[in-house]
């Protein structure tokens, strides 16, 4: 990524402002009331809890969180596994490549908006092996096993994943449960979605300096397709959020140890527009590189999204929404990422009911 070329140059309109402004507001939650205690065993403390995820939710569509119960030695192993990792040559890491019919490992050339993102990454299922369907065709119902890549360098790499993923994903489920409880469901209503066949996967982002910051972007403007991201940054930052009130770009401050949480699409749509997932992108650093974890916490790929029954009603709050299948989604906006194309990709307001 030295001389920068077309790809990644980004339309007038969405270049990134060089004085960012800093968001203020953005909710950090303290999870230490139910870290070792379910969620459903509610105190005035817990209640209080579930309302300001449900704030957060509705206000921001993001949140921190802190006293999370993932351990900081292990989250401090990945992301040093993850410097080795990418400070390899690139036919080295190339070794591990992932391409259109391998959904897993290593890889550059992402776009965003058909726009390629400033970064490389690293994908890993947290289910081996993760059951998708072999292509986007809703006729087909060809359903593949899909293993994950490992590369021999760093030693452990694997192992210090599934470790990972294992702790983060203790943490999806509470927070599964504090979201349902503030929508006024029972706490583990999600649970169904993803306790058989998830499709969760854990990604390693490096964001090398970059020396056109006014033209280029990390990640450009986006929504996650999920249910849940859980996003652990770095001290360089770099993520920013459409504020919902105006609509302007704001950047979140990295909190030291801290998670970043943001709710997915598919639970805006489960929650019948009550909770909205919001548009964010990343910036470049002219001098320093960057790296970040995101967990994409998602359900089995046969989970046919819809509104929630118990928040819909025929008269007062129809569905607003045409049901779909999530693995179907996934697979159609995973083959969109690999080259420019001349529309945009699949998103959750094409199902939107007029």
């Amino acid at each position: 990524m030295g001389e920068v070329d077309p790809a990644f140059i980004q339309d007038p309109e969405h270049r990134p402002k060089l004085s960012p402004i800093e968001a203020r507001g953005i909710p950090v939650i303290d999870l230490s009331p139910i870290l070792h205690k379910p969620v459903e065993h509610s105190s005035s403390i817990e209640e209080g809890l579930v309302k300001d995820i449900g704030s957060a939710c509705k206000e921001w569509g993001f949140f921190q969180v802190i006293n999370h119960g993932v351990p900081l030695n292990l989250r401090q192993r990945l992301e040093e596994a993850s410097r080795e990792f990418f400070s390899q040559s690139l036919e080295d890491k190339r070794k591990v490549n992932r391409d259109e019919t391998t959904l897993t490992g290593y890889y550059d050339t992402e776009h965003t908006k058909n726009v390629r993102d400033w970064k490389e990454v690293f994908d890993f299922f947290a289910m081996e092996p993760t059951l998708l369907p072999l292509s986007s065709d809703e006729h087909d119902h060809r359903i593949h096993h899909w293993n994950n890549q490992s590369p021999q360098y760093p030693p452990n790499f694997r192992v210090i994943i599934q470790e990972y993923i294992e702790e983060v994903e203790k943490l999806g489920y509470k927070l599964l449960e504090l979201i349902a409880l503030s929508l006024g469901l029972e706490a583990h209503r999600f649970e169904e979605f993803f306790i058989k066949h998830q499709t969760s996967f854990v990604r390693l982002n490096h964001y090398p300096p970059c020396p056109y910051p006014h033209l280029a972007l990390g990640v450009g403007r986006h929504k996650d397709g999920g249910a849940l991201t859980i996003l652990a940054q770095d001290e360089v930052g770099g993520l920013e959020v459409k504020r919902k009130t105006d609509q302007e770009w704001v950047r979140v401050k990295p909190t030291p140890d801290a998670y970043i949480i943001n709710v997915g699409d598919i639970i805006q749509v489960w929650s019948n527009d009550a909770y909205e997932s919001v548009e964010h992108r990343v910036m470049v650093n002219t001098e320093k590189e960057r790296f970040s974890i995101p967990f994409f916490f998602n359900p089995a790929h046969d989970a046919e999204i819809k509104p929630l029954e118990e928040l819909i009603n025929e008269h007062n709050n129809p569905a607003k929404y045409r049901p779909y299948k999530w693995g179907k989604f996934l697979i159609h906006r995973r083959d969109t990422n690999f080259k420019k194309h001349n529309v945009e990709n699949l998103q959750i307001y094409h199902y939107k009911i007029i």
